[in-house]
């Protein structure tokens, strides 16, 4: 019983937190129209969102993410590769999922537009100091975090300096998604003991790598 009532109070005192984060800082939850929606925004408006609760938006799934990270990290840690595959695919998915709900309901925030790529940098950098430097020569997991290291010092002189708050751009977007290629192929290349899907993995690194370099090159973030 004492154990559950600290577990409420923890509980209870990081919604107060979070309720005077929220109401001190409205413009940062004030929702705005998606410039553009995307072939896979729709399918996943029909297909998906419409059993989601009502509750849950885009920032609650980002949350999950960060939250199954760790989780991640401890199966990966112990070398239980297979469960790993299937969480990390999740997360991945949750990452779609979350960009797709904002911009198909009109519930982008400029506060998800800083807090999802944090969410996706401690993903990939968990996956990255957990596999890269394990089993791809070190330059490659060096470069990676280096890039990722740029683009949140780019956010930050964005918000803080120049009091802007960007969403990622094209190339930001296809980054993204070749490293979440590249992390499964890993895994898989882990799980099935294939040499040939860890070398096909490290050529899509690289193209994450020249994503992220045009990325940064055009927008900054």
């Amino acid at each position: 019983c004492w154990c559950g009532y600290q577990c409420c109070a923890k509980i209870s005192i990081n919604m107060f937190f979070v309720d005077s984060f929220v109401r001190h800082h409205p413009n940062l939850f004030r929702y705005e129209k998606a410039d553009q929606v995307y072939m896979h925004d729709r399918f996943l408006q029909w297909s998906v969102l419409p059993f989601l609760p009502y509750w849950v938006t885009p920032n609650f799934l980002t949350t999950v993410r960060v939250i199954g990270t760790p989780f991640v990290l401890l199966l990966l840690f112990y070398d239980f590769y297979s469960p790993a595959v299937i969480f990390f695919l999740f997360l991945a998915f949750t990452d779609v999922l979350d960009g797709s709900m904002a911009r198909t309901q009109s519930k982008i925030t400029s506060f998800g537009k800083l807090y999802d790529p944090l969410a996706d940098k401690l993903l990939i950098g968990t996956l990255v100091v957990t596999l890269l430097f394990r089993f791809f020569p070190p330059y490659l997991g060096w470069t990676i975090l280096g890039l990722e290291i740029l683009f949140i010092i780019g956010a930050f002189f964005a918000k803080f300096i120049f009091k802007k708050v960007k969403s990622a751009n094209r190339w930001g977007k296809i980054k993204m998604i070749a490293q979440l290629i590249a992390m499964c192929l890993t895994l898989f290349a882990l799980v099935w003991n294939a040499p040939a899907l860890m070398g096909f993995a490290f050529w899509v690194f690289g193209i994450a790598i020249a994503s992220a370099v045009l990325s940064l090159f055009t927008q900054g973030i």
